[in-house]
Protein backbone atom coordinates (compact mmCIF):
# COMPACT_ATOMS: atom_id res chain seq x y z
CA UNK A 1 0.00 0.00 0.00
CA UNK A 2 2.77 1.97 1.28
CA UNK A 3 4.56 2.08 -2.98
CA UNK A 4 1.30 4.42 -4.78
CA UNK A 5 1.95 7.39 -2.36
CA UNK A 6 5.30 7.76 -3.80
CA UNK A 7 4.53 8.22 -7.00
CA UNK A 8 1.45 10.21 -6.63
CA UNK A 9 3.74 12.48 -4.13
CA UNK A 10 6.15 12.94 -7.12
CA UNK A 11 3.35 13.97 -9.77
CA UNK A 12 2.14 16.34 -7.52
CA UNK A 13 5.28 17.79 -6.76
CA UNK A 14 6.03 18.31 -10.75
CA UNK A 15 2.38 19.61 -11.39
CA UNK A 16 3.72 22.37 -8.24
CA UNK A 17 6.78 22.55 -10.11
CA UNK A 18 4.83 23.33 -13.46
CA UNK A 19 2.27 25.99 -11.86
CA UNK A 20 4.93 28.03 -10.64
CA UNK A 21 7.25 27.71 -13.57
CA UNK A 22 4.02 29.02 -15.58
CA UNK A 23 2.89 31.79 -12.93
CA UNK A 24 6.15 33.14 -12.47
CA UNK A 25 6.71 33.32 -16.93
CA UNK A 26 3.24 35.12 -16.62
CA UNK A 27 4.12 37.75 -13.61
CA UNK A 28 7.89 38.18 -14.49
CA UNK A 29 6.90 38.30 -18.48
CA UNK A 30 4.97 41.55 -17.61
CA UNK A 31 6.68 42.49 -13.91
CA UNK A 32 10.29 41.52 -13.38
CA UNK A 33 9.76 42.49 -10.30
CA UNK A 34 7.41 40.42 -9.38
CA UNK A 35 7.41 38.92 -5.71
CA UNK A 36 8.09 35.38 -5.09
CA UNK A 37 4.37 36.01 -2.76
CA UNK A 38 2.63 36.94 -6.09
CA UNK A 39 4.04 34.13 -7.64
CA UNK A 40 3.30 31.23 -5.15
CA UNK A 41 -0.29 33.20 -4.71
CA UNK A 42 -0.66 33.23 -9.17
CA UNK A 43 0.17 29.04 -8.95
CA UNK A 44 -2.42 28.49 -6.42
CA UNK A 45 0.67 27.19 -3.87
CA UNK A 46 2.29 28.59 -0.85
CA UNK A 47 5.56 29.98 -0.21
CA UNK A 48 6.96 27.13 1.56
CA UNK A 49 5.90 24.64 -1.42
CA UNK A 50 7.37 27.02 -3.85
CA UNK A 51 10.80 27.37 -1.93
CA UNK A 52 10.28 23.70 -1.42
CA UNK A 53 11.23 23.58 -5.35
CA UNK A 54 13.03 26.43 -5.44
CA UNK A 55 15.68 27.84 -3.23
CA UNK A 56 15.51 31.73 -3.83
CA UNK A 57 13.58 33.93 -6.64
CA UNK A 58 17.32 33.78 -8.20
CA UNK A 59 16.82 30.01 -8.50
CA UNK A 60 13.18 30.64 -10.02
CA UNK A 61 14.24 33.51 -12.43
CA UNK A 62 16.76 31.54 -13.58
CA UNK A 63 14.38 28.38 -14.22
CA UNK A 64 12.36 30.64 -16.01
CA UNK A 65 14.87 32.04 -18.09
CA UNK A 66 15.73 29.03 -19.23
CA UNK A 67 12.96 27.98 -19.89
CA UNK A 68 11.96 30.93 -21.58
CA UNK A 69 15.16 30.76 -23.99
CA UNK A 70 14.82 27.25 -24.82
CA UNK A 71 11.03 28.60 -25.72
CA UNK A 72 12.78 31.04 -27.90
CA UNK A 73 15.31 28.92 -29.30
CA UNK A 74 12.87 26.60 -31.01
CA UNK A 75 10.70 29.07 -32.20
CA UNK A 76 13.65 30.57 -34.45
CA UNK A 77 14.73 27.28 -35.46
CA UNK A 78 11.31 27.22 -36.92
CA UNK A 79 11.81 30.79 -39.03
CA UNK A 80 13.24 30.85 -43.05
CA UNK A 81 16.11 31.97 -43.04
CA UNK A 82 16.84 31.35 -46.67
CA UNK A 83 16.19 33.18 -49.58
CA UNK A 84 17.21 37.09 -49.84
CA UNK A 85 18.86 38.31 -46.83
CA UNK A 86 16.42 41.07 -46.22
CA UNK A 87 13.55 39.37 -46.59
CA UNK A 88 15.26 36.55 -44.17
CA UNK A 89 15.89 39.25 -41.91
CA UNK A 90 13.08 40.66 -41.70
CA UNK A 91 10.83 37.20 -40.98
CA UNK A 92 13.90 36.75 -38.25
CA UNK A 93 13.28 40.31 -37.22
CA UNK A 94 9.78 39.69 -36.75
CA UNK A 95 9.46 36.20 -35.17
CA UNK A 96 12.34 38.02 -32.35
CA UNK A 97 10.28 40.79 -31.54
CA UNK A 98 7.38 38.56 -30.77
CA UNK A 99 9.33 36.59 -28.56
CA UNK A 100 11.08 39.59 -27.13
CA UNK A 101 7.69 41.02 -26.10
CA UNK A 102 5.96 37.88 -24.96
CA UNK A 103 9.29 37.49 -22.48
CA UNK A 104 10.54 41.09 -22.30
CA UNK A 105 10.15 41.25 -18.11
CA UNK A 106 11.92 37.53 -17.89
CA UNK A 107 14.91 39.54 -19.82
CA UNK A 108 14.57 42.38 -16.74
CA UNK A 109 14.38 40.18 -14.20
CA UNK A 110 17.06 37.45 -15.42
CA UNK A 111 19.87 40.86 -15.98
CA UNK A 112 18.69 41.47 -12.38
CA UNK A 113 19.14 38.01 -11.04
CA UNK A 114 21.84 36.21 -13.17
CA UNK A 115 25.05 37.13 -13.96
CA UNK A 116 26.35 38.89 -16.62
CA UNK A 117 28.07 36.47 -18.81
CA UNK A 118 25.11 34.20 -18.59
CA UNK A 119 22.64 36.86 -19.65
CA UNK A 120 25.03 36.88 -22.70
CA UNK A 121 25.49 33.21 -23.33
CA UNK A 122 21.31 33.46 -23.80
CA UNK A 123 21.84 36.23 -26.47
CA UNK A 124 24.13 34.07 -28.44
CA UNK A 125 22.09 31.73 -30.81
CA UNK A 126 20.23 34.08 -31.85
CA UNK A 127 22.98 36.57 -32.26
CA UNK A 128 24.28 33.79 -34.62
CA UNK A 129 21.33 33.64 -36.88
CA UNK A 130 21.42 37.44 -37.23
CA UNK A 131 25.47 37.42 -38.14
CA UNK A 132 24.74 34.86 -40.50
CA UNK A 133 22.46 36.78 -42.54
CA UNK A 134 24.03 39.69 -42.40
CA UNK A 135 27.00 38.35 -43.28
CA UNK A 136 25.25 36.99 -46.53
CA UNK A 137 23.66 40.03 -46.75
CA UNK A 138 27.52 41.88 -46.81
CA UNK A 139 28.15 39.33 -49.14
CA UNK A 140 25.39 40.20 -51.55
CA UNK A 141 26.19 44.03 -51.54
CA UNK A 142 22.63 44.45 -49.61
CA UNK A 143 24.12 44.64 -46.03
CA UNK A 144 26.51 47.78 -45.19
CA UNK A 145 30.05 46.47 -44.31
CA UNK A 146 31.20 49.95 -43.32
CA UNK A 147 30.78 48.89 -39.35
CA UNK A 148 31.53 46.16 -37.32
CA UNK A 149 29.19 42.93 -37.22
CA UNK A 150 28.75 43.04 -34.00
CA UNK A 151 27.61 46.59 -33.53
CA UNK A 152 24.42 46.36 -36.18
CA UNK A 153 23.66 42.67 -33.87
CA UNK A 154 23.75 45.18 -30.65
CA UNK A 155 22.05 47.46 -32.28
CA UNK A 156 19.38 45.38 -33.44
CA UNK A 157 19.03 43.94 -30.08
CA UNK A 158 18.90 47.16 -28.77
CA UNK A 159 15.64 48.09 -30.52
CA UNK A 160 13.98 44.85 -30.05
CA UNK A 161 14.16 45.54 -26.60
CA UNK A 162 13.34 48.95 -26.95
CA UNK A 163 9.95 48.08 -28.41
CA UNK A 164 8.91 45.70 -26.21
CA UNK A 165 10.22 48.12 -23.15
CA UNK A 166 7.65 50.82 -24.99
CA UNK A 167 4.96 48.67 -25.91
CA UNK A 168 4.93 47.38 -21.88
CA UNK A 169 4.85 51.67 -20.98
CA UNK A 170 2.16 51.79 -23.77
CA UNK A 171 4.21 54.25 -25.44
CA UNK A 172 3.61 52.16 -28.33
CA UNK A 173 0.95 49.96 -29.53
CA UNK A 174 1.50 46.31 -30.01
CA UNK A 175 0.30 46.00 -33.69
CA UNK A 176 2.82 49.10 -34.68
CA UNK A 177 5.73 47.40 -33.09
CA UNK A 178 6.37 44.10 -35.62
CA UNK A 179 6.79 47.19 -38.39
CA UNK A 180 8.62 49.55 -36.89
CA UNK A 181 11.11 47.03 -35.14
CA UNK A 182 11.76 45.55 -38.45
CA UNK A 183 12.09 49.16 -40.84
CA UNK A 184 14.22 50.77 -38.52
CA UNK A 185 16.62 47.60 -37.86
CA UNK A 186 16.73 47.30 -41.55
CA UNK A 187 17.77 50.96 -41.95
CA UNK A 188 20.30 50.52 -40.01
CA UNK A 189 21.80 47.64 -41.67
CA UNK A 190 21.06 48.55 -45.31
CA UNK A 191 23.83 48.74 -48.04
CA UNK A 192 24.55 52.80 -48.61
CA UNK A 193 23.87 53.38 -51.89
Amino acid sequence: MAAPATPAKRADARRNIEAILDAATRLLATDPDASVQDIAKAAGVGRVTLYGHFDSRTALVAQVATRAIDETELALREVDIDGEPRAALARLLEASWYLTHRFGGIVIAAGQALPAEQMQRAHESPAQRVRALLERGRQQGVFRADMPVDWQIITIQAVLHAASGAVHREELAVADAPRLVVETALAVVAAQG
